[in-house]
């Protein structure tokens, strides 16, 4: 680990995870980091693993989107392109009390509360980006439902939805126990080519 500069500005956010309890974390991160970092501090603070989709969205009072900050480059018709890996902090939160939304993982859709709550300088020798204070257990990142167009669904609902059903024993595939050979009009004959 390396020694940080003195006098840097630092962010320091609370984070809010969505569940019924209530469970938050501070971190605190430079000014100057991307959303990426921010994004990776976050994921760290609750101990859930990277690998899924997410996106920050810009947000008001009323916790609304606005604009997108994606993980990832989306193609734009004349547009720049904005992604989490280089759109600063700083180009976007300017002042306490503004507000970010993070959604993490579009299926189980874990969304995140995050305002600034304050910005200082540094202290010598301190890492960054760190968790400043936690508060509750984080829910493990695989306790939440999926969530598929709009609607929460378990695991075996899921598969009943796109048809990934455990397989079953046919019950024609068995012999002939549920044959009549009544039914047609001479006797079943395994194995005889017509």
């Amino acid at each position: 680990m390396t020694k940080k500069l003195s006098n840097v500005n630092i962010y320091k956010f609370r984070v809010i995870i969505d569940t019924e309890e209530d469970v938050f974390r501070d971190i605190e991160i430079e000014t100057d980091a991307t959303f990426e970092n921010l994004h990776l501090a976050i994921l760290d603070s609750f101990d859930f693993e990277s690998g899924e989709m997410a996106s920050f969205y810009m947000s008001n009072e009323q916790w609304e989107k606005g604009l997108e900050v994606p993980l990832m480059e989306m193609e734009g018709k004349g547009k720049s392109v904005i992604s989490m890996k280089n759109c600063k902090l700083s180009d976007m939160v300017t002042q306490p009390a503004d507000k970010v939304l993070y959604v993490y993982d579009f299926l189980r859709m874990w969304i995140f509360y995050v305002e600034l709550v304050e910005i200082k300088k540094d202290k010598p020798s301190t890492i960054y980006p760190r968790v400043a204070m936690a508060y509750g257990d984080a829910p493990a990142q695989d306790s939440k439902e999926m969530d598929l167009f709009g609607n929460e669904f378990s695991e075996d609902e899921f598969n009943e939805v796109h048809g990934f059903e455990e397989e079953e024993e046919d019950e024609f595939d068995s012999g002939d126990e549920y044959f009549d050979e009544n039914e047609f009009d001479g006797p079943y004959t395994e194995g005889k080519d017509f």
